[in-house]
Parts: structure tokens; sequence; C-alpha cells
């Protein structure tokens, strides 16, 4: 059997999908091949300017595609709201797909509008918010699903629910890893609600592995490092697959005939590239005692509440 590629995504028509952080790298990659497959795609992106040529360059790569273009800042709570209600949805205002893949790695210590660390604010909060204001579309269509991007840098750290926003030392690479644990361990939570309120919804997580995308030189860039760089360019261009192969666990997990509530995909060589198979993950990201905090700590944060989950 050959190895499952873009070419394998069932039709899409009449679907709609949002992915967010979909104007570059392996959001864009995700974007473009499920309008290829006839979906109605959502481009929801921070900056206007990069989100709008994402979509000029989605429409020239898939003439005819059904796309289009809505800001949405993951670090502002205001704007995953007016993003939300904004959002319109499938005729009868259902929403399909949603891929949680927006995300920022391993920057300098700051705050989004909201007060919370960047990264775990962007990476899991953010996203929590979303996922929670658009459940009603969601559970409103048939087999829905929400994937969650993650890494396999989530095996480096746990979630420290006693300094969620690591304000006693601030190290940029555990609290990375954090907020990659934090997406396991919010999908692993939803996966149990949902199942517990017989929804046929479908929570699960991917990996790109080690792909070539800009979310790597943003990180060394921000520490002002050329030689860190340099080394990260190199890897890119050696060891790192590409953007589209590293998008393939992402619309694995979003199209795939028989995707598990829970799941987490990834490259199959190594965790690092191939095609899409199912990834290990750390012990702690199965922690239902731990989902549970996280969620309930999410929901004080972020003021969001799950409708029907609760």
């Amino acid at each position: 059997m050959s190895a499952w590629s873009a070419r394998d995504i069932p039709d899409q028509s009449g679907r709609t999908a949002v992915v967010t952080g979909a104007n570059s790298g392996i959001g864009y990659a995700a974007a473009r091949e499920l309008a290829r497959a006839g979906a109605r795609v959502v481009l929801a992106c921070r900056s206007e300017h990069r989100g709008g040529e994402a979509l000029a360059r989605l429409r020239a790569e898939v003439p005819g595609a059904e796309a289009e273009l809505r800001p949405l800042d993951l670090g502002d709570l205001k704007s995953v709201r007016d993003f939300a209600d904004g959002l319109p949805g499938s005729s009868d205002g259902s929403l399909d797909l949603l891929i949680n893949n927006a995300g920022v790695m391993a920057i300098p210590y700051g705050e989004t509008a909201d007060g919370f660390e960047t990264q775990i604010g962007v990476n899991h909060l953010g996203h929590f918010a979303l996922t929670g204001l658009l459940l009603p579309r969601l559970t409103a269509a048939e087999r829905a699903r929400v994937v969650s991007v993650s890494s396999l840098f989530h095996f480096t750290s746990q979630v420290d629910l006693n300094d969620l926003h690591m304000r006693r030392r601030y190290r940029r690479w555990v609290q990375y890893g954090r907020s990659k644990s934090a997406d396991l361990l919010f999908v692993h939570e939803l996966a149990r609600r949902l199942a517990r309120a017989g929804s046929d919804v479908v929570a699960a997580a991917a990996h790109p592995g080690y792909a070539a995308t800009n979310l790597q030189a943003a990180s060394v860039q921000s520490e002002h490092r050329p030689l860190a760089e340099r080394i990260f360019a190199i890897g890119n261009r050696l060891i790192a697959q590409s953007a589209d192969d590293g998008a393939l666990p992402t619309l694995f997990a979003a199209t795939a005939p028989g995707v598990h509530p829970d799941t987490f995909i990834g490259p199959r060589v190594l965790g690092w590239r191939g095609a899409p198979s199912t990834s290990t993950r750390a012990k702690w990201t199965l922690n239902d005692a731990a989902s549970q905090r996280l969620w309930e700590e999410s929901e004080r944060l972020t003021g969001v509440t799950y409708e029907g989950l609760g």
C-alpha cells in the first residue's frame, strides 16, 4: 500500500474549514489542500497583510478555490470573540473542521492583551477559547473534527498549573514544551467530554515532525543569535521535510477515515519525517486529573465555557 498523501484526502465539497495561522508553513499547506479537495476554507490570520498575500497565492494555486480571509489574533480574547461572532458557516451555520494550527515558538517573555504569558496564551488559551466559542457550530455539523497541532517538543516539559505563565523563572524553550503539552491535554479532555456528551465530533492532535517553516527562524531571530540562525537554516535544508509534507499529519487527522478521538498523528519515520502515522506521546498528556485541572483553569482565565460539555 502506498503512503498516504494529500491526494488521498476525501472529497470535502460542501464542508467548511477554519485554519488558524494559515498565512504560511503547514497552516497554509493544510488550507490549500483542503481547498483543493473542495472545502470552503477560512484563513484565520493575525496579520491581514500576510494573510492577504496567502489568500492570493492559494487562489492562484487552486483556481476556483472557495477561500476567504478573516482576522484573528489569538493573543487577544476580544479578537477571538469577534472572529467567532463574525464567522459565516455553512448554509445552516455549521462548521465542519477547525484546525488549531497557529503558534509561537520559544520567544522572549511577553504577555498577551489579556495578561497571559504569550506562548501559553497563544498556543493554548487562545485556541481553547476559540474552540469553545465555535463548539455550537461544530456540534451542528455531521462528522465535525477539531485538530490541534502540537509538537514532539512536548516531551521536554509538563504543564505546571502552579506557574502556568512561568513568571517565577522564564525559560523560553521549557515554556514552549509546556504549551505543546497543554495542547495535548486539551485534546484529551475535549475528547473525554465530547464522548460523555454523546457527541460525534472528533478531537484529535497532530504534529509535523521536523518541517522547514519560519517558526524556527522566528524563535532564534528573537534571540539575536546569528550562529543559531545559520544552524537552523542548515537543518532546514538537510534534515527537515517540506512544509507540504509537514502538513500531512494535520490533514490526515482532519480528513482520513477512521481517525479516533484523542489520536495523535505524526510522521512515520522516528516522528521526524515521512507519511502520517500514529505518534507516541508523553504519558502525562493522557492524565485525566491533569487535563481536567487545565480545563478548569483555562475556563477561569478565558471566561469561555463549553456549551453542553460542563
